[in-house]
C-alpha cells in the first residue's frame, strides 16, 4: 500500500468525490484508510444507563485506498505514484513531476 499516515489525498468516488483531507490512519492488512473530516457516518448509540437518552455519534469511516489519489506536496496535483530506489532507500515518487513525495 503507497499510501501511509499523514499524506493529504483527494477522493475520487463516493459521497465525498472532489473533498480532500489528511489521511489519520493507514488498514493495510484491509487495503483502506481513515481520511480526517470525510466519509463520516451516523452511528446510533443506546443509552447506556436508565433515564439516559441514546444519540447518534457521527464517526469516520475507512475508504478503500482505490478510491483515492495522493495530492503531492511539490506539484500540489492528484498524481498517482511511483518508485524509486536510490542506494539502499526505497523512495515514493510522483508519476507527474518525478519528485520524491
Amino acid at each position: 500500500m503507497d499510501i501511509k499516515k499523514g499524506d493529504t489525498v483527494i477522493i475520487i468516488s463516493g459521497k465525498d468525490r472532489g473533498k480532500s483531507g489528511k489521511v489519520s490512519e493507514a488498514l493495510p492488512k484491509d487495503n483502506k484508510i481513515v481520511v480526517e473530516g470525510l466519509n463520516i457516518i451516523r452511528k446510533h448509540v443506546r443509552p447506556k444507563r436508565q433515564g439516559e437518552k441514546g444519540q447518534r455519534v457521527e464517526v469516520p469511516r475507512a475508504i478503500d485506498v482505490s478510491n483515492v489519489k495522493i495530492i503531492c506536496s511539490k506539484c500540489k496535483q492528484a498524481a498517482r505514484i511511483g518508485h524509486q530506489i536510490i542506494g539502499e532507500n526505497k523512495t515514493r515518487i510522483c508519476k507527474k513531476c518525478k519528485q520524491a513525495i
